[in-house]
Formats: C-alpha cells, sequence, structure tokens
C-alpha cells in the first residue's frame, strides 16, 4: 500500500514541459493560419472553366477534371494556370497553384487601362485590346473579362476574333498584355524624355 506522502507526490517536471509545449505550439500555429488567409485574401480568384476528362486505361475510361484559373492581385499582376484531377476542388487547387508561380506584371494607364492599343495571337485565336476613356468600364467577354478584373483593369474594349476556346484566348490576350509598353520604357529604349512620348500620344489622340 502507497504512503499518502507517494499518492501526493507533485507531477514530473518532464511532463509539464511536455504540456506546456504543446500549449504553445497550438498558439503559434493560430498567427500562421491567421497571415495565409490575409496572403489568399490579396489575391483575385476566377475560375474561367472546368471540363471533364477521360483517360482510356487497360480497364475502360478513367474519368477526371481538368480546370482554368485566373489570378490576380488587382495592382497590375495576374496569372493563369491550368489543373487536372480526379476531383474538382483538386484539379482547381492546382491550376490556383500554377497561376499563382506563373503571374507576370503588366503596365497600367493610370491603373484602370492600358496604355495602348495591342493585338494578341495565339493559334487560331485573335484578340485586339483597346485602352478606353475613364467610365468606359470592361466591355469583353469570356476569359478575356476574368482576366481584366483580376488584373485590375476598370476601363477597356476587347474583342475576340476567331477560335472561342477559352485556352487559346487567355494565351492570346497574355501574349498581348505581355508585349505592353509604358512610356517610361519607351522613353529609355529610345533615348527620350517621358514628357516627348506623353506629348506625342496625347497628339495622336486629338488627332483621331
Amino acid at each position: 500500500m502507497a504512503s499518502p506522502e507517494t499518492s501526493q507526490r507533485p507531477p514530473r517536471e518532464g511532463g509539464q514541459r511536455q504540456r506546456r509545449g504543446r500549449g504553445e505550439g497550438g498558439g503559434d500555429r493560430q498567427p500562421r493560419d491567421r497571415d495565409r488567409d490575409r496572403e489568399d485574401s490579396e489575391f483575385v480568384e476566377k475560375l474561367v472553366s472546368i471540363n471533364r476528362v477521360a483517360k482510356v486505361v487497360k480497364g475502360g475510361r478513367r474519368f477526371g477534371f481538368a480546370a482554368v484559373v485566373v489570378v490576380g492581385d488587382s495592382k497590375g499582376r495576374v496569372g493563369f494556370g491550368t489543373g487536372k484531377a480526379r476531383e474538382v476542388p483538386e484539379a482547381i487547387r492546382k491550376a490556383t497553384e500554377q497561376a499563382r508561380r506563373a503571374m507576370v506584371r503588366v503596365p497600367l494607364r493610370e491603373g484602370r487601362t492600358l496604355h495602348h492599343d495591342i493585338v494578341g495571337r495565339y493559334g487560331a485565336g485573335k484578340v485586339v485590346l483597346k485602352a478606353a476613356p475613364q467610365g468606359t468600364g470592361i466591355i469583353a467577354g469570356g476569359p478575356m473579362r476574368h482576366i481584366f478584373e483580376a488584373l485590375g483593369v476598370k476601363d477597356v474594349v476587347a474583342k475576340s476574333i476567331g477560335t472561342s476556346n477559352p485556352h487559346n484566348m487567355i494565351k492570346a490576350t497574355f501574349e498581348a498584355l505581355q508585349s505592353s509598353s509604358s512610356p517610361r520604357a519607351v522613353a529609355a529604349r529610345r533615348g527620350k524624355k517621358v514628357g516627348d512620348i506623353v506629348r506625342g500620344r496625347e497628339t495622336n489622340e486629338a488627332r483621331e
């Protein structure tokens, strides 16, 4: 039979340290979760399309899903990605991660529209992007509207010519956006001042 002193023995210090460590670890995970949620809220995610695909294997056909996602920060950065998986959420997650890794920066005029008109081509797809005055809004359809909304463009006129395949339309749009140049970049390339470039553009706009 154990003595009263043995039954009332205080717990070992190691057990206290272990319990305290678990408590501290749980507290440390909460700020990291909040930071991850804050990082996710900084980006705008647009699901462009999702299709059911089939893979022929020895036992028959194996079905899955293919997703196309556009991600942007509404401040001049945008990217797109594709993902395939057996389930829809997993396909969207893969596409979103790829889109975030492939984000590119696009120069914007006054943070609302493009600096100049652009034509982009990819495969059988062709898109025409035109800068628009303030208050025009986003006049575009299909995948291009998702790209402009994620990019942060507020005034633009876009037209798709040729195929309506979302993959070709997105790639043609990105090809056009990556060829866009700001007056600062043009001035540096031509060895002139930014004011000269802007003055010439305003003159051409007045003539039109």
